[in-house]
């Protein structure tokens, strides 16, 4: 048992979080025997009437945030779990789009704390057992899970849910997931339930997908198979079965993640219209996500931070270059250096004109050294993202588009330098 001293209910959320980081040997512990124990004592493996689990490399954040706009146009009162956070934790627990008090959170905390007794869990599984006692609490009617790392192992899977996502398959995490896709696909699948949905949105999975939705008896809806959809002009059509949704806003997100959220809704047989699905699919956004910050110069931040994200960012960029009569693209980079440094700057090489590399802080952060090695020799790089922020706006004419990509801490930092 540690020999901390817990924080009182009435502590503030600070004082908790360094308390929490400080309870376990390691930030991520992967298994579900100690999370799932206190989980079940304190009774919050079924939080909602209605759960839905999503898994995948790219797209999990997308994905829940259009689940969530569409529940709530439907009336449904929802809880969403998400992580990392950008700024504040308190951007990882939304009920009905809106965060909650510091105040909540750090009852829910002490909650956690009583129920947990000698039992250890890492920062991770804490916040997760916290939000499905906040979910609890509020008595919401759909809980939305964004799964942490990976599926099997992750702290989210102790939950009794209804339907489970995958929103798409990359090597990433290659420190605990590997570098083999076929075992990542198997990981991710874990979240699969016997006899349940099981939503699968990348095209051409491992047969380590399917083979487990078989093994367990999970009922798979595959996109190109059980679901599809297709893009016209400004609009785009949806289709499972005999089911069509045609005339179909564009989202302000990934059109796969949408289709791939309209599978899942419909998976769950929730009461939903069409005209709901029209008016959260022109809601839905998400912070950090193809997010347009100012538009004289037009300032985009994206968190993607792996070659898939960033090959997708790059492509989106090209389309907003082209379409507004954009000039140069500068580009603030700063990463992990745990994640392919090499392939997602190649991802973005072609796109980019200007780069400004930037250090992070912290055990797994990669330097603007680091980064300079896979950018032409003429590039500087900055001590942190703020400066190299700075210098690009400096060098940004007003028809010029700064790009802010590489981790979700780059992202964050510059949200809190610009506000």
């Amino acid at each position: 048992m540690s020999g901390l001293m817990a924080p009182q209910a009435t502590a503030s959320l600070s004082i908790w979080l360094k308390y929490l980081e400080e309870l376990h040997t390691s930030a991520i512990d992967l298994g579900l025997d100690r999370v799932k124990a206190v989980g079940q004592k304190a009774e919050l493996l079924k939080p909602a009437p209605c759960v839905i689990t999503v898994a995948g490399t790219n797209g999990k954040g997308s994905t829940c945030a259009m689940l969530e706009a569409i529940l709530i146009e439907a009336g449904y009162k929802v809880g969403v779990y998400s992580s990392p956070h950008l700024v504040r934790y308190n951007e990882r627990v939304r009920i009905n789009n809106q965060e909650l008090d510091d105040s909540e959170h750090t009852k829910a905390f002490a909650s956690v704390e009583a129920a947990r007794g000698d039992i250890s869990l890492s920062l991770f599984e804490f916040g997760t057992l916290s939000a499905l006692t906040l979910f609890k609490t509020h008595q919401v009617d759909v809980v939305v899970l964004e799964v942490g790392l990976g599926g099997r192992l992750d702290a989210t899977n102790i939950v009794d849910h209804d339907v489970s996502v995958i929103t798409s398959l990359a090597i990433d995490h290659v420190d605990w997931l590997g570098d083999n896709i076929d075992v990542i696909g198997y990981e991710k699948a874990g979240i699969f339930r016997s006899g349940k949905p099981a939503i699968c949105g990348q095209p051409h999975p491992p047969a380590t997908v399917p083979a487990h939705a078989d093994d367990i008896g999970a009922e798979l809806y595959q996109v190109g198979y059980q679901f599809e959809y297709q893009i016209e002009d400004n609009h785009w059509n949806w289709q499972c079965g005999a089911f069509d949704l045609t005339q179909l806003p564009l989202p302000n997100l990934p059109l796969p993640n949408a289709a791939t959220a309209l599978m899942a809704l419909g998976a769950a047989e929730l009461d939903i219209s069409e005209e709901n699905i029209i008016n959260g699919l022109k809601k839905a956004q998400l912070p950090g996500r193809m997010q347009r910050v100012s538009e004289q110069p037009l300032i985009i931040m994206d968190v993607a931070h792996n070659p898939h994200s960033a090959e997708y960012f790059a492509n989106q960029l090209s389309k907003i270059k082209q379409k507004e009569g954009k000039n140069k693209i500068h580009a603030v980079v700063a990463m992990l250096h745990d994640k392919d440094i090499a392939s997602t700057i190649a991802a973005m090489r072609d796109t980019v004109d200007d780069w400004y590399p930037a250090s992070l802080t912290g055990p797994r952060a990669a330097t603007a050294e680091e980064i300079l090695q896979h950018l032409p020799a003429n590039c500087v790089g900055f001590d942190k993202p703020e400066s190299a922020f700075d210098q690009a706006l400096t060098q940004a004419g007003e028809d010029d588009m700064v790009i802010v990509f590489g981790s979700f801490y780059t992202v964050g930092q510059i949200t809190s330098h610009l506000s």
